[in-house]
């Protein structure tokens, strides 16, 4: 399957958790001392999150969100992108607002008046750039199906759903619209596994959403948890021809595309130097989005896919510093 560059308003529109990133770096008894899985996300309530963060050592803070990173690194490619996701009316929600709008992404769901506050993600970085995360959802859950622009759905290429979405009922309900919309404009549906315990929270329903969809991204810890194999290539051999493309990041290893009658491996893109692991696989699927929209061959999505994540560890959090077009062959 590919995509041939279109005439919709938007090449995707993606529908996520919209978080501000708080970065530290950490080492390995901190994490533990704290009860965190180390390369993971636990889910933290509010009160723990302020007792983590009071504990931290010295912070960066940036605006991320998985599926809001992969939109804002295909704006930096030179994509149109749109985002829907729930912040609260404070600071951190217009500092998450400002920064989508900075780099170029369309982002007009209502902020809220009340309730809880904009969600964070604090991210422990270990000195191997493995990251550790507590994430605070806030906002994030009150996201329902009236936040969901037809209009905007209707307008894009494709239509990227976020995994962690699936921990609450009225997101749920948001993104079973957002697909119905999708389908009834003959749009394609995009989605990504999100985490191994989010894999594990939801496998069964996961199981039944990759096989309803047109493009799905995970990494091999995901793709191993999701079909409960620890071998890949017996988990690959399992997600082989479920969908109509499946991508499968691998570290150092690069990454695997596979459609029912393909399996194709792309090496990784050199780095100098891994500094933080935090949004890889998110921008990989900017770089693999980007080139799919514009009717590239999946060889070619994927080696670009490689490239924005090679360029993304070699920095501190999950939005590039620099423009990412110049990564365009």
């Amino acid at each position: 399957m590919s995509i041939k560059p279109s005439t919709a308003n938007f090449d995707v529109v993606g529908i996520g958790n919209a978080i501000v990133d708080v970065l530290s770096f950490a080492d390995e008894k901190l994490i533990n001392a704290h009860g965190l899985t180390k390369g993971s996300m636990t889910l933290v309530d509010e009160s723990r999150s302020e007792m983590l963060y009071k504990q931290m050592g010295p912070t960066t803070a940036c605006s991320g969100g998985s599926v809001a990173n992969t939109l804002a690194g295909m704006a930096s490619l030179g994509a149109r992108t749109a985002f829907i996701g729930k912040v609260k009316h404070d600071q951190l929600g217009t500092i998450f607002k400002h920064d989508m709008h900075a780099f170029g992404v369309t982002f007009t769901t209502s902020m809220l008046e009340r309730g809880p506050a904009t969600a964070n993600c604090l991210v422990y970085v270990t000195p191997d750039a493995q990251r550790t995360m507590a994430t605070y959802i806030g906002a994030c859950s009150r996201v329902s199906e009236t936040d969901i622009d037809q209009a905007i759905i209707e307008q894009s290429a494709v239509t990227y759903i976020e995994g962690y979405l699936w921990d609450t009922e009225t997101a749920k309900a948001a993104i079973r619209k957002a697909i119905k919309h999708a389908r009834a404009a003959n749009r394609k549906i995009a989605f990504t596994l999100s985490d191994i315990f989010c894999v594990d929270r939801h496998r069964d329903e996961f199981l039944q959403i990759i096989g309803d969809v047109d493009i799905v991204f995970a990494n091999e810890a995901e793709l191993k948890s999701l079909y409960q194999i620890d071998d890949i290539d017996a988990a690959l051999a399992k997600v082989k021809g479920v969908c109509p493309i499946v991508t499968v990041t691998r570290s150092e290893k690069g990454s695997t595309v596979l459609t029912p009658h393909l399996v194709e491996h792309i090496d990784a893109a050199p780095v100098a130097r891994i500094i933080d692991t935090t949004g890889a696989g998110d921008l990989f699927a900017s770089g693999f989005l980007f080139g799919l929209t514009r009717g590239w061959d999946l060889a070619a999505c994927a080696t670009l896919g490689n490239r924005c994540a090679a360029e993304i560890i070699t920095q501190v959090g999950a939005r590039s510093l620099r423009p990412l077009h110049m990564l365009v062959a």
